[in-house]
């Protein structure tokens, strides 16, 4: 399975909120300590927000921060949140579907069930077990950090 950049940077955006929830985070500055796309980050930020995970705070010393505790916060909701659909092979899509072998194919099954177990560990694992771990998160941190300072 793949995920899309729009799930690989929401997932990027979350863990930095969750390292810092004390600050307020712009979208460039994201962009910049991450070296992506302030334009793609712009559209990850809207999804977020609109499924809560996100609060934006308006004005001239405005920002972003996460919309709720990061223990309450599944990946397996962020992935379902930002991923069009999990259609793994043509079949898994009926309306787009043209496989002549389907009504037969032994395929879909194991693939259905590995991607359910995909989700199954996602769900189990939330945004505090990913970003707030001691050793980590002052590791992440830092690299955020370093980073940030080398770019611009």
């Amino acid at each position: 399975m793949r995920l899309t950049l729009h799930t690989d940077y929401a997932l990027r955006m979350l863990t930095l909120l969750a390292l810092e929830p004390e600050e307020l985070h712009t979208i460039a500055s994201v962009a910049q300590r991450y070296k992506i796309s302030r334009n793609h980050l712009m559209k990850v930020a809207q999804t977020l927000i609109q499924a809560g995970f996100v609060a934006s705070v308006r004005g001239r010393h405005g920002g972003l921060r996460l919309g709720m505790d990061p223990a309450a916060i599944k990946l397996g909701a962020v992935v379902r949140a930002t991923e069009d659909g999990f259609h793994l092979v043509e079949c898994f899509d009926r309306k787009s579907n043209t496989c002549v072998i389907t009504p037969a194919c032994g395929l879909r099954k194991p693939l259905e069930e590995a991607m359910l177990a995909f989700l199954e560990v996602l769900d189990r694992t939330s945004l505090a077990d990913v970003a707030q771990t001691p050793g980590k998160a002052t590791r992440m941190r830092r690299l955020l950090t370093e980073g940030a300072a080398v770019v611009l």
